[in-house]
């Protein structure tokens, strides 16, 4: 009897040492796990192709909506998450632009027509 206790007691201590933390994850791990979230007002960038057509349809003060897609029960499900509001070009790649409304992840689609960048948080911003 005083050996099967011990051995629960070991157990019970094992499983406790190895259980996660629930401690809240730190912004650099919410960062790469694209969790943190852009609001209106902060700066992000948008990567593109480069191509002309892209660069045809996207210009410097359009307005264009963000979209999340998420894969669930076999399917990818769009929601539309914000606005943003392209400013300038950025090297052959990349349009800057600012958060008009919604809350934007990094990875978020933001699409005009057929042309679609990818959400990526400003480099010189935290």
């Amino acid at each position: 009897m005083k050996t099967a206790m011990k051995v629960l007691m070991v157990l019970a201590i094992t499983f406790m040492a190895c259980s996660p933390a629930t401690a809240q994850p730190t912004k650099k791990q919410q960062e790469l796990r694209g969790e943190v979230e852009t609001t209106a007002g902060r700066k992000v960038t948008l990567f593109h192709s480069g191509t002309k057509d892209v660069k045809k349809a996207i210009c410097p003060g359009d307005v264009i909506t963000v979209y999340r897609e998420v894969y669930a029960h076999g399917a990818i499900k769009r929601t539309e998450v914000g606005k943003i509001r392209v400013g300038s070009y950025v090297g052959g790649h990349y349009f800057e632009a600012e958060v008009v409304e919604g809350k934007i992840r990094r990875g978020d689609v933001a699409q005009k027509k057929s042309a679609a960048c990818l959400v990526h948080p400003a480099p010189y911003e935290e």
